[in-house]
């Protein structure tokens, strides 16, 4: 499979195959290279992520990435204070803006989450320590190398799906737990080829 993308892509460095190429997707491919895999330890992108996921249920999360900007802009930059406060007024204002999923049941999961993500905030000093417990504080060093052999869920995310789930979070079922997990830097799901696998491996 190296080889292939190797000669499908000239000079270009190899990477996993999800994002498409260069020319069609620089959007993906930009996620990808500078984000995806990156282990996060920051609230707030933490609960972005916790958001954008949420909206991703049954959807691709290209679909997602290219709404980022009108999610961000919709829900206040993704604050969390602001948006546990939000009443039926933002809602509405929500359901009604083309820019985002229009999902009321997402919705109000969202806002569900923001005051869940507050009280793990107050209860273990901050978001990072709560969800980064379930992979025992580290990144875990997948070695895939092929697209096939990555999984949808894990022992981690079914652990971390049920807890967030007896504590009130909504939306956060194993596969959309796994996928939070990956973006946020908690798995390593980089194929071994990729040179995004060597750049995060040599800092764990």
């Amino acid at each position: 499979m190296k080889e292939e993308n190797s000669s499908k892509r000239g000079q270009i460095k190899d990477r996993c195959e999800w994002p498409g190429s260069e020319e069609k997707d620089r959007l993906m491919i930009e996620y990808h290279d500078k984000e995806w895999g990156t282990p996060c330890h920051d609230d707030k992108r933490l609960f972005e992520y916790l958001l954008l996921d949420t909206f991703q249920a049954g959807l691709s999360w290209r679909t997602i990435l290219y709404k980022r900007e009108n999610f961000r802009k919709a829900f206040d930059n993704f604050n969390p204070v602001k948006i546990a406060g939000y009443t039926d007024k933002d809602v509405k204002r929500l359901m009604n803006d083309a820019g985002i999923i229009r999902n009321k049941l997402k919705i109000l999961s969202a806002i569900t989450n923001a005051k869940k993500f507050i009280e793990m905030q107050k209860e273990f000093g901050s978001f990072s320590k709560y969800i980064w417990w379930f992979t025992g504080h580290k990144t875990i060093n997948n070695r895939i190398k092929t697209l096939k052999e990555i999984g949808a869920t894990s022992k981690e995310s079914d652990a971390m799906s049920k807890d967030m789930k007896e504590k009130g979070f909504k939306f956060v079922g194993s596969t959309i737990c796994y996928a939070f997990m990956q973006g946020a830097g908690m798995i390593n799901d980089h194929t071994t080829y990729c040179f995004r696998h060597g750049e995060l491996s040599k800092n764990l």
